[in-house]
């Protein structure tokens, strides 16, 4: 269970070999006693939820880093290390 970053609480994870359940390129968060899944692509919260003003911040941290998300998922479905990225500021 990778940790890509932490901010503002909010923990981003991308689990190996995880593409059986929601079929997409997608990440897992936790926020507290919450949880989600979101699509990586479009931002779609497949699974769980957030409270919004977090779930506004993961969206948006997820446009940032876009490009090394999609990076890190072909790692992870292969079983590879994966590298962190920058927390939101």
């Amino acid at each position: 269970m990778p940790v890509l970053s932490i901010f503002y609480g909010i923990v981003v994870i991308m689990y190996y070999y995880d593409t059986k359940q929601h079929h997409l390129p997608h990440i897992h968060v936790e926020y507290a006693e919450e949880k989600a899944v979101i699509s990586i692509p479009d931002g779609i919260l497949l699974e769980g939820s957030l409270p919004a003003n977090k779930l506004k911040l993961v969206l948006a941290w997820i446009e940032i880093h876009q490009e090394d998300l999609m990076q890190n998922w072909k790692l992870a479905v292969n079983g590879e290390k994966v590298f962190r990225l920058d927390p939101l500021k």
